[in-house]
């Protein structure tokens, strides 16, 4: 399903699921490695994005911030504010990120039976389908299988997709607790 727009919880939720890995890591060995840098410069992105472009900042609100120049060639965005201003903005964006942060390691501390068990999996089967990591899932978490899914134009939960041995999106962002698809997710 092709989509244009998003909500803001959707592309907090997206943060969430972006910096999901890095959490995992912390949680998981204590430690932190390089494996992360594309999904936190993709995380940096978008939340500078919610607050200098589409208004979604509690500090700034609705003020627009940035701008893009040459939208078809480069598509770079040039700040339109002072140096003050712009430092600003970035511990706004850095609240963002930690925040962000913080309910990932949350999620994967409060599911971390369920976070273990499908890691088997991944490392028995290297891949998993949306399915397979529900059931894993609801099996660890007790939660019965539903009679049948409903998408209503959105990709169900418990449907669709692979993931990879270095996906921890499905478990930070995919489901809400009750094996049931996170509003927020996309």
């Amino acid at each position: 399903e092709e989509k244009y727009l998003n909500t803001e919880a959707e592309l907090r939720d997206m943060l969430v699921g972006l910096v999901g890995g890095r959490a995992a890591e912390e949680v998981v060995f204590d430690t932190v490695t390089t494996g992360a840098a594309n999904d936190i410069e993709k995380a940096t992105r978008i939340a500078r994005a919610m607050v200098t472009q589409y208004g979604m900042s509690e500090k700034f609100g609705l003020m627009g911030l940035a701008t893009q120049e040459n939208q078809y060639l480069t598509g770079r965005t040039v700040l339109n504010c002072g140096d003050a201003t712009a430092a600003e903005i970035d511990v706004e964006v850095m609240r963002m990120l930690k925040g962000a942060y913080a309910e990932a390691k949350r999620l994967l501390s409060e599911n971390r039976d369920a976070l273990d068990k499908i890691a088997d999996f991944l490392i028995e089967k290297e891949t998993i389908t949306g399915k397979e990591f529900m059931k894993i899932f609801r099996q660890v978490k007790g939660i019965p299988e539903p009679a049948r899914e409903k998408t209503h134009g959105r990709r169900s939960c418990g449907s669709g997709g692979h993931g990879t041995a270095g996906d921890t999106q499905g478990i930070v962002r995919g489901c809400t607790g009750n094996g049931q698809p996170d509003p927020g997710s996309v």
